[in-house]
């Protein structure tokens, strides 16, 4: 019987992921590696970004400030699970050595399933949602996240940073160049029937305009990648994330602020785009409520969460290669302390999608905090009992067990990577 290590995408991968821990095929003489709980309590962490995003309130009613938890964790929850998706997929194709011809054939086909079942599953939650919904699912854009990545399964981690670095900065551009000209979507969350009838609203949405635009995504995705191909083992490794990921993040806020306000960016906005300093002073730390005002490059030089600027991106990407970093370091030491984040981290499509159903039902707007720890204690529990007893989560278990049995459809049940 083959040995096998094992790997995470949502965690199969929500944001997730999430996808399922998916076993490869040790090669003859290589000595299988144990699963890192660093990764996955990361990753718990940014599930816990996303369920405080979700049931909190983003401004403060006294003062009318961004609350703690917008400031620490919009926009960069999302982009840590993206991150730690490229991760979890590199894991499942192979690690450090990717997999050639049928086997990465075979991938590429498992990659695609897995798509398919997690934009389907999105969908299906985004019909439970009201017209005005609590919060926007990531699932549906996770799909278009995993296939957009099928091209870049094969390449070596040099190749995949540079990739990515491209992504930053031309996916930005054509937002700024497209974005009043391709259609408006017509939900927050796209539904099965938005698919059917309104097909190029929600392609654009997909990929360009909405909340997780998969184009500017696809950075941290390919860094995730790029990431899996190394030796996170090492503490070398892990200590590099940890500085690049903090320098990066100073430099993108140090470089935005330069532009903004020693550069003359700010004043160039509110003539360029017609905006007076109080609506421009929203859109840096809110966001525009659509898309950016056309009419001026200087935008390129925002740090605002979910605008997906080339600074935006380098400033969460920094965020998530510190975090990831930071827990790789941490289990280290105190690993088992990490339980709590670890067992929600490895099943956080199932714990994702639970909580948008709850979501759905806007139980919590009274008392935001009491559902928020709430949810969280229960997810721990649940993650925790589960784990020990039965090991995989139930979600994760359908998509893997689907994608590993395409893969062995184009392989060959002789390849099949958990039986001779």
């Amino acid at each position: 019987m083959d040995q096998r290590i094992r790997g995470d995408t949502m965690s199969d991968d929500p944001g997730h992921q999430k996808a399922a821990h998916a076993a490869v095929p040790v090669e003859a003489g290589r000595v299988p590696r144990k699963r890192l709980p660093g990764i996955d309590a990361a990753r718990g962490l940014a599930l816990i970004g996303l369920t405080a995003i979700h049931f909190l309130p983003a401004e403060n009613e006294q003062t009318h400030e961004a609350t703690l938890s917008w400031t620490l964790f919009s926009g960069d929850s999302a982009a840590l699970f993206a991150l730690l998706a490229g991760v979890g997929l590199a894991f499942s194709t192979g690690g450090r050595h990717p997999r050639t011809g049928r086997r990465m054939t075979g991938a590429r086909v498992g990659v695609a399933v897995r798509a398919l079942l997690i934009f389907a599953l999105g969908v299906a939650i985004n019909s439970l949602m009201p017209e005005d919904p609590p919060a926007f699912n990531i699932l549906t854009y996770y799909g278009v996240f995993f296939v957009l990545t099928i091209p870049f399964l094969h390449l070596p981690a040099r190749t995949l940073f540079l990739s990515a670095a491209g992504f930053a900065v031309a996916a930005p551009v054509l937002m700024l160049e497209l974005g009043d000209q391709v259609p408006e979507f017509s939900s927050g969350n796209p539904t099965v029937i938005d698919v059917l009838t309104d097909p190029g609203a929600t392609l654009a949405q997909l990929l360009l305009t909405g909340t997780y635009p998969a184009l500017p995504y696809l950075t941290y995705l390919l860094v995730g990648l790029g990431i899996g191909r190394l030796h996170l083992h090492h503490i070398e490794i892990q200590t590099r994330l940890l500085a690049i990921g903090a320098g990066l993040a100073v430099t993108a806020q140090l470089a935005s602020w330069l532009v903004l306000y020693i550069f003359g960016g700010y004043h160039q906005l509110t003539h360029a785009a017609s905006l007076d300093e109080e609506t421009l002073d929203g859109i840096l730390i809110w966001g525009p409520d659509d898309a950016l005002p056309a009419g001026s490059w200087w935008w390129l030089a925002i740090t605002t969460p979910h605008t997906n600027m080339p600074l935006a991106i380098a400033w969460s990407l920094g965020v998530s290669l510190a975090v990831l970093g930071a827990f790789l370091l941490l289990a280290r030491k105190v690993g088992p302390w990490l339980l709590p984040l670890s067992a929600m981290g490895a099943m956080t499509l199932t714990l994702y999608s639970t909580q948008l159903v709850l979501l759905s039902f806007e139980l919590h707007y009274d008392q935001p905090e009491l559902w928020f720890l709430a949810y969280l204690v229960a997810a721990a529990v649940f993650a925790m009992a589960w784990q020990r007893a039965a090991g995989q989560g139930p979600l994760e278990r359908v998509v893997a067990m689907a994608s590993r049995a395409a893969g062995r459809a184009v392989v060959g049940a002789s390849a099949d990577p958990g039986r001779r």
